[in-house]
């Protein structure tokens, strides 16, 4: 059986792994989309046929996990698409508008390609792409075994509480030894670790004892601030921000899952009576249909919300809630001179109306953004993050003068001591090797430390397009 990983190799985007079994089975792992710059001309080639591909296990929703799964049907792969019922429905409304960024995209690339005298790249995928896409997704729920090519490889998916439906796959395959004897090796995929309390979701699951196991490492040298009351610390930063300096609160957050768990928080705050009377707007077409869609997958919620809910009847509504998805509406808000709260995608304020709001309010002392996830470096998130006194925005520089908080208690990622907490459920010693994904290689390599201090003796750190025999 070889292993290869065409993404997510000491990066943290653009998760593709690709498994071959002894009969030439081939099973993708996640179609994760290339994000940041200088990642056109890795979208644009997957570096294997795609329509040698067999089938495709997908982790969960987010865009560098499926956002290339379009590209992949376009390009000739017509095998089914397993995956859970919500990342099912998550999808259809991620990737559509994932289709309508790369168009918008395309443009701006091939005109700074032009400038440069470049080849000029074709479109990645278009909406036709996504419906052909969706229609080979295969729904599957948590626990449930099923197997593909004639019981050859067996797949498990379980829970890891990162995302509305988001899974781990663990895979037992088949094969044949040198005595002609049946063997069976089981490769586990941890797709991304949520937290173990988050707000909304599960605690992630345990899974069975693994071979061979793919761990994400995005934070694998960090461990998140304690925060014994998040919603305080939230309230502090709308009081600051919009009551004491009357100025606007804007957040970056991803459409899915983050927007909720703020929309909650504040849900909370406001039952308290405790938020003060602000218009707080949700700016995002896909964050308005994706707190819709949540509620329509409460089995993924914990007791906590569900209780809630109960009591309250809507953890998503609040009075001066206000969900926007029309394009003018959305303009209309950066010409109001009044305090609001503004939660706007992207979460790493790369693309998306987040950073309209941003350019709008970056130099004004009085508003504040607020960083409440991982930012990739070369990110505008990531460069506010880090603190840079200046920033490029639709190519123009601007000055930070407004205040930028980060709250890492709204992570989905676990950090290495949530990581090895999901790990502890195996054997260190029968676990033959350890491959670190989706992490930036510093990180990776002090969390490989932690991984051997705790028993675990082969953990490697592939590199892009490496092949290992497993």
């Amino acid at each position: 059986m070889k292993l290869q990983f065409f993404g997510a190799a000491r990066t943290v985007t653009g998760t593709k792994h690709l498994i071959t079994t002894q009969r030439g089975t081939r099973i993708l792992l996640d179609c994760g989309l290339f994000q940041g710059i200088n990642t056109d001309d890795l979208n644009q080639d997957f570096r294997f046929n795609a329509a040698e591909v067999d089938y495709l296990i997908l982790s969960h929703a987010h865009i560098d996990h499926a956002g290339l799964i379009p590209r992949l049907v376009r390009q000739g792969f017509n095998g089914p698409i397993y995956c859970t019922p919500a990342t099912v429905d998550l999808c259809r409304i991620m990737l559509l508008d994932s289709a309508h960024i790369q168009q918008k995209d395309l443009e701006r690339v091939n005109k700074r390609r032009e400038r440069q005298g470049r080849p000029l790249l074709d479109i990645l995928y278009e909406a036709s792409d996504v419906e052909r896409a969706l229609e080979r997704m295969k729904p599957v729920n948590y626990g449930e075994t099923f197997w593909l090519n004639h019981d050859e490889v067996g797949v498990l998916l379980t829970d890891t509480a990162h995302l509305l439906g988001s899974a781990a796959v663990s895979l037992t395959v088949r094969e044949t030894d040198t005595n002609g004897e049946t063997v069976e090796k089981r490769v586990f995929f941890s797709g991304d670790i949520g937290r173990p309390h988050d707000k909304i979701l599960k605690m992630p699951e345990p899974f069975p004892q693994a071979d061979y196991i793919l761990c994400e490492s995005t934070y694998g040298d960090k461990l998140h601030e304690p925060e014994p009351d998040m919603r305080a610390h939230l309230l502090r930063i709308v009081h600051e921000t919009c009551v004491v300096r009357g100025g606007k609160l804007i957040i970056p957050a991803f459409a899915v899952d983050r927007t909720q768990e703020l929309i909650y928080a504040l849900d909370q705050l406001a039952n308290r009576g405790d938020l003060p009377r602000l218009n707080v707007y949700i700016d995002s077409p896909m964050a308005v249909k994706a707190t819709h869609l949540m509620k329509e997958h409460d089995e993924c919620f914990n007791p906590e919300i569900l209780s809630y809910i109960e009591k309250d009847g809507d953890a998503f509504a609040f009075p001066n809630l206000h969900y926007v998805s029309d394009v003018e509406d959305s303009k209309a808000i950066n010409t109001r001179d009044e305090p609001c709260i503004i939660i706007s995608s992207s979460g790493m304020a790369e693309a998306g109306r987040i950073k309209h709001h941003i350019k709008n309010n970056i130099e004004d002392s009085r508003c504040t953004v607020l960083i409440v996830g991982y930012c990739g470096p070369e990110t505008l998130g990531g460069a506010l993050k880090r603190g840079d006194a200046e920033v490029k925005i639709f190519g123009e520089t601007y000055q930070v003068r407004a205040d930028v908080e980060v709250m890492d208690s709204f992570s989905a990622h676990g950090d290495y001591r949530e990581m090895l907490d999901f790990l502890s459920c195996q054997n260190p010693a029968l676990v033959k090797r350890i491959f670190l994904v989706h992490g930036e290689y510093d990180r990776q390599v002090v969390f490989r430390q932690k991984l051997q201090s705790a028993g675990y003796q082969n953990v490697s750190i592939p590199s892009l397009y490496e092949s290992v025999d497993l």
